[in-house]
């Protein structure tokens, strides 16, 4: 049945009026009559009786008119609710992203987003790589913050921050930091590396194989902060993420130890299914990651 009808019923029960129905819906007074006999035909029963001073519900027309009414209340609600999303007046954002960096990199963004639209609900998990993309394809997250390179065929990765991986050491290996050293040298002292599992290791592990060391670390580790604390107590030398890394190198508490073999950078990422469109509030949320990123990074040295 034609919702036209239904919308030409409900006007005319509203204002109790054929003529005023017309001019709300800017339809002739006979485009309307007819509208609603074409209704009246297809119910097969009477809504309106016709009097002197306009039209009045029948009993059937009261039943229909209090369903269409709850109806039209409910469209006009949707409405509203597409309005306030397209606006970021509303809506949800749930994001899979490790815990380093969620707390070296996505906090800081998340607490300028929130302040900037507190009504957007904003739900994180910190699973590892692995279980944000099984977490997406799911549908469980609408997006990951990953580190690069990683590749599947069903998502996007969009590159949101160039990152810089860098050897690091206490007071034990400061004399190593003073000049550039060869990989091979490096690698003769204690290594300290993130657990194989992690993306970044096998970054770091593809790194040495092209530049044929083969490693053995002496601790593995499951985060930056683990790795961090034991290249300050001398354990040996760690391999970190520069940029997370600003205030230890400022304090003197770390000094960085420089490859004459340079560790190429990479990205981190934002991913999500090819077939799911974001929504307006996730995509306002990488754009704003994106943008902020490439704004630090002119100031980051």
């Amino acid at each position: 049945m034609n919702l036209e009808l239904f919308k030409t019923f409900y006007f005319a029960a509203q204002y109790g009026s054929i003529s005023k129905a017309s001019e709300k819906l800017y339809i002739t007074q006979p485009a309307v009559s007819r509208a609603i006999k074409q209704l009246e035909d297809n119910m097969e029963c009477t809504l309106f009786i016709r009097t002197p001073k306009g039209v009045k519900l029948t009993q059937e027309g009261e039943i229909l008119y209090k369903y269409i009414d709850q109806a039209f209340s409910f469209i006009s609600a949707a409405k509203k609710k597409i309005e306030d999303i397209k606006n970021l007046l509303s809506g949800e954002i749930r994001i899979g992203v490790s815990d380093t960096l969620c707390k070296h990199y996505l906090l800081p963004h998340l607490k300028r987003f929130n302040m900037a639209h507190p009504a957007i609900k904003i739900h994180v998990i910190c699973p590892t790589t692995p279980e944000i993309i099984s977490y997406l394809k799911a549908g469980k997250i609408d997006f990951g913050i990953i580190n690069m390179p990683f590749y599947d065929e069903q998502l996007h990765v969009k590159s949101i921050m160039e990152i810089q991986d860098c050897f690091v050491a206490g007071e034990k290996y400061k004399h190593l930091s003073t000049q550039k050293q060869p990989l091979s040298e490096i690698a003769k002292h204690p290594l300290i590396l993130l657990e194989r599992s992690s993306n970044s290791r096998l970054y770091i592990d593809r790194y040495f194989q092209e530049n044929s060391i083969s490693v053995t670390p002496d601790f593995e580790l499951g985060n930056i902060d683990l790795l961090v604390q034991f290249a300050r107590f001398d354990f040996g030398i760690a391999c970190v993420i520069k940029n997370f890394i600003r205030d230890e190198l400022e304090k003197g508490y770390l000094y960085v130890i420089e490859p004459l073999e340079k560790i190429p950078p990479r990205s981190v990422g934002a991913a999500w299914l090819k077939d799911v469109p974001l929504s307006i509030a996730a995509r306002e949320l990488i754009n704003s990651l994106e943008c902020e990123s490439k704004e630090h990074c002119r100031t980051f040295t």
